[in-house]
């Protein structure tokens, strides 16, 4: 049986503040595609858990290939690891980086909405301007912007 990866459908992130986050990716440019609440049998088997009963959001790039699910748990708590503004170069999952036109808006946007910029924002070679920014909760994105 020959197998194959079709796509990477999404990311999931845990979160406690649905809202805000929910609001900073949707200034970011994400679409909101739906929101939901799970719970039952079927959901605590699949995640090894006891007792979910979660908010799920799902955003996804206006191209329709890359989402985002943002998960807020009821019940069981979630729990927190680590410091909420880890540096970028901590073990695990870091920043998800997206490709956007006029980085200088986006990142006062976001600045406005509450965002930190984690260093500056720079110029790669001759092919991007590149910047990392926290967002709630200490979400790292990262955007690039292609020099033409």
């Amino acid at each position: 049986m020959n197998t194959t990866l079709k796509r990477m459908d999404n990311v999931l992130i845990v979160v406690d503040d649905l809202e805000s986050v929910k609001a900073f990716f949707i200034e970011l440019g994400m679409v909101l595609e739906g929101e939901a609440t799970v719970e039952g049998a079927t959901v605590d088997h699949l995640i090894g858990l006891q007792g979910v009963r979660a908010t799920l959001v799902m955003l996804r790039t206006p191209d329709g290939h890359g989402r985002i699910e943002l998960d807020k748990f009821h019940t069981p708590d979630a729990i927190k690891i680590g410091p909420e503004k880890t540096p970028v170069n901590a073990f695990g999952i870091r920043r998800i980086m997206f490709a956007v036109e006029g980085i200088d808006e986006v990142v006062a946007r976001l600045l406005a909405h509450g965002a930190e910029l984690v260093g500056d924002v720079v110029q790669y070679e001759d092919s991007y301007r590149l910047a990392y920014l926290r967002g709630p909760e200490g979400i790292i994105v990262a955007l690039s912007e292609e020099l033409e």
